[in-house]
């Protein structure tokens, strides 16, 4: 697939990206690159390769659910630097 100034310039405008004409010639040459070794990953015979999603195995580190008693408010709020009775402060972002 061939990659145009025009597109590179599309997703610049997306990205709110400002590129001088070398960088649109630039990435454009790159971005062909790309997506032409996606083309040849294409050929790759994946027949009979299980989907995963992880290269390698993983295992769960999942604990057991116990119910424990919690740290308390006191110790929760300890290192806060602003609070509200048993509450963290924060600033008020939205009008």
């Amino acid at each position: 697939m061939k990659i145009t100034v025009a597109d590179v310039e599309h997703v610049a405008r997306l990205a709110r990206l400002e590129l001088t004409a070398a960088e649109k010639e630039l990435f454009a040459g790159q971005m062909g690159s790309i997506l032409g070794y996606v083309d040849t990953l294409k050929s790759v015979d994946t027949d009979g390769v299980v989907p995963t999603s992880h290269a390698v195995p993983m295992e769960n580190a999942f604990r057991e659910d116990v119910v424990r008693p919690s740290i308390g408010v006191e110790k929760a709020l300890a290192n806060a630097p602003n609070r509200s009775g048993s509450f963290y402060a924060v600033p008020k972002v939205i009008e």
